[in-house]
Protein backbone atom coordinates (compact mmCIF):
# COMPACT_ATOMS: atom_id res chain seq x y z
CA UNK A 1 0.00 0.00 0.00
CA UNK A 2 2.79 2.44 -0.93
CA UNK A 3 3.11 5.11 -3.62
CA UNK A 4 6.68 6.00 -4.59
CA UNK A 5 8.17 8.85 -6.59
CA UNK A 6 10.51 11.78 -6.38
CA UNK A 7 10.28 15.56 -6.24
CA UNK A 8 12.34 18.43 -7.57
CA UNK A 9 12.91 21.07 -4.90
CA UNK A 10 11.02 23.90 -6.59
CA UNK A 11 13.14 26.66 -5.06
CA UNK A 12 16.65 28.01 -5.72
CA UNK A 13 19.59 26.48 -3.88
CA UNK A 14 19.24 23.82 -1.20
CA UNK A 15 18.06 25.24 2.12
CA UNK A 16 16.13 24.06 5.15
CA UNK A 17 14.00 27.18 5.53
CA UNK A 18 13.14 27.47 1.84
CA UNK A 19 12.55 23.73 1.59
CA UNK A 20 10.08 23.60 4.45
CA UNK A 21 8.22 26.73 3.37
CA UNK A 22 7.94 25.44 -0.20
CA UNK A 23 6.73 22.05 1.02
CA UNK A 24 3.97 23.76 2.97
CA UNK A 25 2.76 25.55 -0.16
CA UNK A 26 4.82 28.74 -0.46
CA UNK A 27 5.92 30.17 -3.80
CA UNK A 28 9.67 30.84 -3.64
CA UNK A 29 10.02 31.82 -7.29
CA UNK A 30 11.01 35.40 -6.37
CA UNK A 31 13.76 34.31 -3.98
CA UNK A 32 17.21 34.19 -5.57
CA UNK A 33 20.69 32.95 -4.75
CA UNK A 34 22.92 36.03 -4.44
CA UNK A 35 26.17 37.17 -2.87
CA UNK A 36 26.04 40.28 -0.71
CA UNK A 37 28.71 41.78 -2.96
CA UNK A 38 26.16 41.91 -5.78
CA UNK A 39 23.80 44.09 -3.71
CA UNK A 40 26.09 46.36 -1.70
CA UNK A 41 24.56 49.58 -3.05
CA UNK A 42 20.96 48.65 -2.16
CA UNK A 43 21.88 47.35 1.30
CA UNK A 44 24.10 50.35 2.07
CA UNK A 45 21.37 52.78 0.99
CA UNK A 46 18.78 51.05 3.18
CA UNK A 47 21.04 51.07 6.23
CA UNK A 48 22.03 54.71 5.76
CA UNK A 49 18.38 55.69 5.33
CA UNK A 50 17.75 54.03 8.71
CA UNK A 51 20.42 56.25 10.28
CA UNK A 52 23.35 53.85 10.39
CA UNK A 53 26.99 54.49 9.51
CA UNK A 54 28.11 52.01 6.87
CA UNK A 55 31.50 51.25 5.34
CA UNK A 56 33.17 48.48 3.41
CA UNK A 57 35.41 46.40 5.64
CA UNK A 58 38.95 46.52 4.32
CA UNK A 59 37.78 46.86 0.74
CA UNK A 60 36.08 43.46 0.90
CA UNK A 61 32.44 42.91 -0.19
CA UNK A 62 31.00 42.99 3.31
CA UNK A 63 29.74 45.88 5.43
CA UNK A 64 30.68 47.22 8.85
CA UNK A 65 27.65 48.93 10.39
CA UNK A 66 28.06 51.45 13.23
CA UNK A 67 31.55 50.05 13.73
CA UNK A 68 30.10 47.03 15.51
CA UNK A 69 27.99 44.78 13.26
CA UNK A 70 29.14 42.92 10.16
CA UNK A 71 26.67 42.30 7.34
CA UNK A 72 28.09 39.46 5.27
CA UNK A 73 27.58 36.29 3.30
CA UNK A 74 26.70 33.26 5.40
CA UNK A 75 29.61 30.83 5.00
CA UNK A 76 27.93 27.81 6.61
CA UNK A 77 25.04 27.35 4.20
CA UNK A 78 25.32 26.95 0.44
CA UNK A 79 26.92 30.07 -1.10
CA UNK A 80 24.40 32.83 -1.74
CA UNK A 81 21.48 31.25 0.15
CA UNK A 82 21.64 33.37 3.33
CA UNK A 83 23.19 36.59 4.63
CA UNK A 84 24.12 37.31 8.25
CA UNK A 85 24.18 40.37 10.47
CA UNK A 86 26.69 39.46 13.18
CA UNK A 87 27.79 41.36 16.27
CA UNK A 88 29.59 40.84 19.56
CA UNK A 89 27.25 41.05 22.52
CA UNK A 90 30.17 42.64 24.38
CA UNK A 91 29.76 45.65 22.06
CA UNK A 92 25.98 46.04 21.73
CA UNK A 93 22.72 44.32 22.72
CA UNK A 94 21.17 41.72 20.45
CA UNK A 95 18.16 43.98 19.80
CA UNK A 96 20.39 46.39 17.85
CA UNK A 97 21.87 43.54 15.80
CA UNK A 98 18.33 42.35 15.07
CA UNK A 99 17.24 45.85 14.04
CA UNK A 100 20.07 46.03 11.51
CA UNK A 101 19.18 42.55 10.22
CA UNK A 102 15.56 43.64 9.72
CA UNK A 103 16.67 46.63 7.66
CA UNK A 104 18.78 44.32 5.49
CA UNK A 105 15.90 41.83 5.22
CA UNK A 106 13.67 44.51 3.70
CA UNK A 107 15.90 44.74 0.59
CA UNK A 108 17.51 41.28 0.50
CA UNK A 109 16.53 38.87 -2.31
CA UNK A 110 17.83 35.78 -0.47
CA UNK A 111 15.86 33.18 1.50
CA UNK A 112 17.09 34.22 4.95
CA UNK A 113 18.84 37.07 6.75
CA UNK A 114 20.14 35.77 10.07
CA UNK A 115 20.82 37.98 13.08
CA UNK A 116 23.63 36.47 15.17
CA UNK A 117 25.02 37.73 18.47
CA UNK A 118 27.70 36.07 20.57
CA UNK A 119 30.92 36.50 22.50
CA UNK A 120 34.32 36.64 20.78
CA UNK A 121 37.74 37.48 22.18
CA UNK A 122 38.82 39.65 19.23
CA UNK A 123 37.01 42.13 16.97
CA UNK A 124 34.94 40.25 14.39
CA UNK A 125 37.12 41.55 11.57
CA UNK A 126 39.80 39.12 12.81
CA UNK A 127 37.57 36.19 11.83
CA UNK A 128 36.60 37.27 8.31
CA UNK A 129 37.57 34.88 5.51
CA UNK A 130 36.64 34.15 1.91
CA UNK A 131 34.14 31.39 1.22
CA UNK A 132 33.18 29.48 -1.89
CA UNK A 133 31.92 31.06 -5.12
CA UNK A 134 33.17 34.54 -4.30
CA UNK A 135 31.49 34.86 -0.91
CA UNK A 136 33.14 36.64 2.03
CA UNK A 137 31.98 36.55 5.61
CA UNK A 138 32.51 35.88 9.27
CA UNK A 139 33.86 32.45 10.13
CA UNK A 140 31.31 32.04 12.89
CA UNK A 141 32.70 28.80 14.38
CA UNK A 142 36.22 30.31 14.52
CA UNK A 143 34.89 33.42 16.26
CA UNK A 144 33.92 31.40 19.32
CA UNK A 145 30.25 32.37 19.10
CA UNK A 146 29.18 28.72 19.34
CA UNK A 147 31.34 27.92 22.37
CA UNK A 148 31.48 31.21 24.28
CA UNK A 149 27.98 31.01 25.74
CA UNK A 150 25.10 33.43 25.34
CA UNK A 151 24.60 32.86 21.61
CA UNK A 152 21.47 34.56 20.25
CA UNK A 153 20.12 33.88 16.77
CA UNK A 154 17.00 34.96 14.90
CA UNK A 155 16.14 33.89 11.34
CA UNK A 156 14.34 36.44 9.19
CA UNK A 157 12.84 34.62 6.24
CA UNK A 158 11.59 35.99 2.96
CA UNK A 159 8.12 37.51 3.21
CA UNK A 160 5.51 34.78 2.86
CA UNK A 161 1.73 34.49 3.04
CA UNK A 162 1.56 31.91 5.81
CA UNK A 163 -2.25 31.91 5.64
CA UNK A 164 -1.84 30.10 2.31
CA UNK A 165 0.37 27.33 3.69
CA UNK A 166 -0.72 23.89 4.81
CA UNK A 167 -0.46 24.35 8.62
CA UNK A 168 -2.66 27.46 8.67
CA UNK A 169 -5.03 25.95 6.11
CA UNK A 170 -5.46 22.86 8.29
CA UNK A 171 -5.80 24.83 11.52
CA UNK A 172 -8.39 27.10 9.89
CA UNK A 173 -10.45 24.00 9.08
CA UNK A 174 -10.36 22.92 12.72
CA UNK A 175 -7.72 20.23 12.18
CA UNK A 176 -5.14 20.00 15.02
CA UNK A 177 -1.59 20.79 13.89
CA UNK A 178 1.61 19.56 15.56
CA UNK A 179 5.06 20.71 14.43
CA UNK A 180 7.98 18.54 15.57
CA UNK A 181 11.75 19.08 15.50
CA UNK A 182 13.10 21.85 13.30
CA UNK A 183 9.63 22.21 11.75
CA UNK A 184 8.56 23.69 15.09
CA UNK A 185 11.21 26.40 14.74
CA UNK A 186 10.69 27.52 11.16
CA UNK A 187 7.04 26.92 10.20
CA UNK A 188 4.33 29.46 11.00
CA UNK A 189 0.99 28.45 12.52
CA UNK A 190 -0.46 30.35 15.46
CA UNK A 191 -2.58 27.45 16.71
CA UNK A 192 -0.01 24.68 16.28
CA UNK A 193 1.36 22.57 19.11
CA UNK A 194 5.15 22.93 18.91
CA UNK A 195 7.61 20.22 19.90
CA UNK A 196 11.12 21.51 19.09
CA UNK A 197 13.86 18.88 19.29
CA UNK A 198 17.15 17.90 17.64
CA UNK A 199 17.70 14.34 18.88
CA UNK A 200 16.10 11.75 16.60
CA UNK A 201 14.73 9.69 19.48
CA UNK A 202 12.94 12.75 20.83
CA UNK A 203 11.62 13.73 17.39
CA UNK A 204 10.21 10.25 16.86
CA UNK A 205 8.71 10.13 20.36
CA UNK A 206 6.92 13.45 19.87
CA UNK A 207 5.67 12.32 16.45
CA UNK A 208 4.31 9.04 17.79
CA UNK A 209 2.67 10.88 20.69
CA UNK A 210 0.86 13.22 18.29
CA UNK A 211 -0.32 10.35 16.09
CA UNK A 212 -1.55 8.34 19.07
CA UNK A 213 -3.84 11.23 20.00
CA UNK A 214 -6.14 9.98 17.23
CA UNK A 215 -8.62 11.80 15.04
CA UNK A 216 -7.90 13.98 12.03
CA UNK A 217 -4.61 15.83 12.44
CA UNK A 218 -1.61 17.22 10.59
CA UNK A 219 1.79 16.30 12.04
CA UNK A 220 4.91 17.75 10.39
CA UNK A 221 8.18 16.32 11.76
CA UNK A 222 11.78 16.97 10.73
CA UNK A 223 14.62 14.53 11.44
CA UNK A 224 17.64 16.81 11.66
CA UNK A 225 20.46 14.46 12.61
CA UNK A 226 20.87 13.05 9.09
CA UNK A 227 21.49 16.64 7.98
CA UNK A 228 24.05 17.16 10.74
CA UNK A 229 25.80 13.91 9.79
CA UNK A 230 25.91 15.07 6.18
CA UNK A 231 27.51 18.37 7.18
CA UNK A 232 30.10 16.42 9.17
CA UNK A 233 30.66 13.92 6.32
CA UNK A 234 30.03 11.17 8.86
CA UNK A 235 28.68 8.12 7.04
CA UNK A 236 28.58 5.96 10.17
CA UNK A 237 26.43 8.44 12.07
CA UNK A 238 24.23 8.93 9.00
CA UNK A 239 23.60 5.19 8.79
CA UNK A 240 22.85 4.93 12.50
CA UNK A 241 20.28 7.71 12.28
CA UNK A 242 18.64 6.06 9.25
CA UNK A 243 18.32 2.81 11.21
CA UNK A 244 16.75 4.76 14.07
CA UNK A 245 14.31 6.39 11.66
CA UNK A 246 13.46 3.04 10.06
CA UNK A 247 12.37 1.72 13.45
CA UNK A 248 10.31 4.86 14.03
CA UNK A 249 8.63 4.53 10.64
CA UNK A 250 7.67 0.94 11.43
CA UNK A 251 6.00 2.14 14.62
CA UNK A 252 4.21 4.92 12.74
CA UNK A 253 2.89 2.66 9.98
CA UNK A 254 1.56 0.29 12.63
CA UNK A 255 -0.45 3.17 14.11
CA UNK A 256 -1.56 4.62 10.77
CA UNK A 257 -3.70 1.68 9.68
CA UNK A 258 -7.10 3.25 9.03
CA UNK A 259 -8.76 4.29 5.77
CA UNK A 260 -7.56 7.76 4.84
CA UNK A 261 -4.47 7.64 7.06
CA UNK A 262 -1.33 8.83 5.29
CA UNK A 263 2.38 8.92 6.08
CA UNK A 264 4.51 10.91 3.62
CA UNK A 265 8.30 10.57 3.84
CA UNK A 266 10.40 13.08 1.90
CA UNK A 267 13.23 15.62 2.29
CA UNK A 268 13.70 19.38 2.07
CA UNK A 269 17.02 19.01 0.18
CA UNK A 270 19.91 16.57 -0.10
CA UNK A 271 22.96 16.19 2.13
CA UNK A 272 25.41 13.54 0.94
CA UNK A 273 27.83 12.32 3.66
CA UNK A 274 30.24 11.04 1.00
CA UNK A 275 30.39 14.04 -1.34
CA UNK A 276 33.53 15.64 0.12
CA UNK A 277 32.11 19.01 1.24
CA UNK A 278 29.88 20.21 4.06
CA UNK A 279 27.12 21.82 1.99
CA UNK A 280 23.61 20.67 1.22
CA UNK A 281 23.15 18.96 -2.14
CA UNK A 282 20.59 19.95 -4.75
CA UNK A 283 18.90 16.90 -6.18
CA UNK A 284 15.56 15.12 -6.40
CA UNK A 285 14.26 13.95 -3.02
CA UNK A 286 12.30 10.71 -2.55
CA UNK A 287 8.55 10.77 -1.97
CA UNK A 288 7.12 7.70 -0.21
CA UNK A 289 3.44 7.62 0.74
CA UNK A 290 2.06 4.94 3.07
CA UNK A 291 -1.65 4.38 2.25
CA UNK A 292 -3.32 1.60 4.26
CA UNK A 293 -6.48 1.67 2.13
CA UNK A 294 -4.71 1.36 -1.26
CA UNK A 295 -3.59 -1.93 -2.83
CA UNK A 296 -0.06 -2.74 -3.91
CA UNK A 297 2.75 -0.50 -5.07
CA UNK A 298 2.06 2.51 -7.30
CA UNK A 299 4.40 4.94 -9.03
CA UNK A 300 3.97 8.70 -8.79
CA UNK A 301 4.94 11.16 -11.53
CA UNK A 302 7.95 13.38 -10.85
CA UNK A 303 6.84 16.38 -8.81
CA UNK A 304 7.94 19.78 -10.10
CA UNK A 305 8.16 21.16 -6.57
CA UNK A 306 8.06 20.16 -2.92
CA UNK A 307 4.84 22.20 -2.85
CA UNK A 308 3.22 19.20 -4.57
CA UNK A 309 3.94 17.15 -1.44
CA UNK A 310 2.06 19.66 0.72
CA UNK A 311 -0.82 19.73 -1.75
CA UNK A 312 -0.99 15.92 -1.62
CA UNK A 313 -1.22 16.05 2.18
CA UNK A 314 -3.93 18.71 1.91
CA UNK A 315 -6.07 16.46 -0.29
CA UNK A 316 -5.64 13.62 2.22
CA UNK A 317 -7.05 15.91 4.90
CA UNK A 318 -10.01 16.89 2.73
CA UNK A 319 -8.71 20.42 2.19
CA UNK A 320 -9.06 22.46 -0.99
CA UNK A 321 -5.61 22.96 -2.53
CA UNK A 322 -6.82 26.28 -3.94
CA UNK A 323 -6.14 27.58 -0.44
CA UNK A 324 -2.40 26.98 -0.96
CA UNK A 325 -0.22 29.49 -2.78
CA UNK A 326 1.53 26.74 -4.73
CA UNK A 327 1.36 23.02 -5.36
CA UNK A 328 -0.57 20.31 -7.23
CA UNK A 329 -1.56 17.04 -5.56
CA UNK A 330 0.31 13.96 -6.78
CA UNK A 331 -1.72 11.13 -8.27
CA UNK A 332 -0.45 7.65 -9.08
CA UNK A 333 0.83 7.28 -12.65
CA UNK A 334 0.98 3.49 -12.81
CA UNK A 335 0.78 0.35 -10.71
CA UNK A 336 3.70 -2.02 -10.24
CA UNK A 337 3.35 -5.42 -11.83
Amino acid sequence: PVAVGRAALGYPGADTFAGHQTMMGADFSKVTVARLGEHLDEVTAALEAAGHQVELLGGKPLLAVDGAVLVHDNLEADPGINWNASGRLDDLPFERILSIARTVRAVAPVARVIAVGGHAEQPLSAYVRPGDNGTVGLDTPASGFYTGGGLQVQHLGAELDHARQLPELAAGAGIPVTLVGKAADILACEDAVRRPAVGTAEVLAYTLEAVRAGGDALVVANVQETDLAGHQQDTLRYGQVLEQVDAGLAALTALLDGPGDRLIVTGDHGNDPTIGHAYHTREYVPVLIHRPDAPGLEYLPDADSLADVGATAAVSLGLDTAGLENGTALRARSQAA
